[in-house]
């Protein structure tokens, strides 16, 4: 990510900060711009660049009350009902488009033994991300700033891999997820290292729509473990491809957006830039 960029990413996560810790005064364009410094005909270019919406209509999906009134709308029934139908989000909902194939317990035990993992690294909306893949998927991907520290922690996933730097097709298709325009996604293949627990409650992330949210608890239900709350999100905070596997979309109960392992402040963006496409999509059809 460019100097600039960092600069305006920074700023388009105050302003969200800021639309949060004040949704309930529901400032206008003048106030929110005025926190950032910037005057508000740039701010307003600047934000509807990044998020596909003006600052008034992302207001919407960015406050808590947002947040609360999505989980009551979840009700198991409804909610499997819709998605098996594919209304419970917009046409383009890219995630069925994810397949998940877990290791042999031979890649797993012995750490990527034989295993040639090929690198990169990119730029996306939330900041530089590594992607990795084997011959099968994608077994990777993270934001971090610092490739060395990125890099680092690749190999610690797969000790006794070998490592090639370099994009293959594999990479190209998962990185396409930051387009806005899913209507031309090749299904995105992953191939992961995990317990079966793990990939089960991985798979259950992938059925929560795209400006949509759930709970730990509600997960644990989903998935026939209603008790293993705890256990739910320690699987979850292993995820090891952001974003792909949305386990940013998962909050607490009480509205609270909890825990990331990539950062709660690009957590709270990726929620309100996956609302405001929702939006934007669905503006479209009245």
């Amino acid at each position: 990510m460019s100097t600039q960029s960092q600069i305006d990413y920074h700023r388009i996560s105050r302003a969200i900060a800021y639309i949060q810790s004040n949704f309930k005064m529901q400032p206008g364009l003048d106030e929110v711009a005025e926190q950032i410094n910037l005057s508000p005909a740039h701010f307003q270019k600047m934000f509807s660049d990044w998020a596909g919406t003006s600052p008034k209509k992302f207001l919407q999906f960015i406050s808590i009350e947002h947040a609360k009134g999505l989980l009551k709308e979840e009700k198991a029934s409804l909610f499997d009902a819709a998605y098996e139908t594919g209304l419970s989000s917009t046409s383009r909902l890219y995630d069925l488009f994810v397949k998940i194939e877990g290791m042999s317990p031979a890649e797993y035990k012995n750490g990527g033994k034989n295993l040639r993992i090929q690198y990169s690294f990119s730029e996306s909306p939330f900041g530089n991300v590594i992607t990795a893949s084997t011959e099968k998927g994608i077994c990777y991907m993270a934001f971090e700033d610092d490739k060395e520290t990125a890099l680092g922690n690749l190999k610690l996933r797969f000790p006794n891999a070998s490592f090639f730097e370099g994009q293959d097709d594999l990479q190209q298709n998962a990185l396409s997820i930051f387009n806005k325009d899913w209507t031309e996604l090749n299904t995105v293949r992953l191939h992961l290292k995990g317990t079966a627990f793990q990939l089960k409650v991985w798979e259950s992330l992938l059925a929560i729509p795209m400006g949509k949210l759930s709970t730990y608890g509600n997960l644990a239900g989903k998935i026939g473990h209603s008790k293993a709350s705890r256990a739910v999100g320690t699987a979850i905070g292993s995820n090891p491809i952001a974003f792909l596997i949305p386990c940013h979309r998962v909050i607490q109960s009480s509205g609270n957006l909890g825990g990331y392992r990539w950062g709660n402040e690009r957590k709270q963006m990726m929620i309100g830039w996956e609302s405001s496409q929702v939006y934007s999509e669905n503006s479209l059809l009245f």
